[in-house]
């Protein structure tokens, strides 16, 4: 048959099964059960191996070369993100997190935005201000509700005091 090749295995199914016991991410997992599937004979061709797993038989196979072209220990190794950088620079969001910690804060995202501009000098949309103290740093600005001018501090005070808290 064309494309079919002999593959050896060179670890032992203790060993996979060891090495799959160490496995911290799902995509190491996957890898090395492949292997151990072919190895115990679990799966008898590499096809069946990848539907036992859940991919699809190329991914199964760049894995077996993957094996065959370098040790093991290539199979499991995180790939690092190609991902652009961060707008905000994780130096200026340790010093957002401590002004937010202040008491006097910022008044809205705007505020944030124009501060960072101001003071670090990183141009930031709102968008990305938002999304970096909402839910990275899981804080907010100090959002005051507006008072009257003409409300008397001491009625509030004596009010306070007097009214049934349930």
């Amino acid at each position: 048959m064309a494309g079919v090749s002999r593959l050896e295995i060179t670890e032992t199914a203790e060993e996979l099964k060891q090495i799959l016991a160490r496995q911290k991410t799902a995509t190491g997992k996957e890898r090395v059960q492949v292997l151990y599937l072919l190895k115990t004979g679990n799966a008898p061709t590499l096809s069946q191996a990848a539907v036992m797993i859940g991919r699809h038989r190329v991914t199964a196979q760049k894995w077996i070369q993957q094996y065959q072209t370098s040790p093991i220990e290539s199979l499991m190794e995180q790939k690092q993100s190609s991902a652009r950088p961060r707008a905000i620079p994780s130096c200026a969001e340790k010093a957002l997190d401590q002004k937010l910690q202040h008491e006097q804060g910022f008044n809205d995202y705007q505020e944030i935005v124009e501060w960072l501009e101001k003071s670090l000098g990183i141009k930031a949309r709102y968008k990305t201000a938002h999304k970096l103290v909402y839910y990275r740093l899981k804080a907010s600005p100090r959002l005051t509700r507006p008072q009257s001018i003409k409300q008397d501090k001491a009625e509030i005070e004596a009010f306070k005091k007097t009214s049934q808290s349930t």
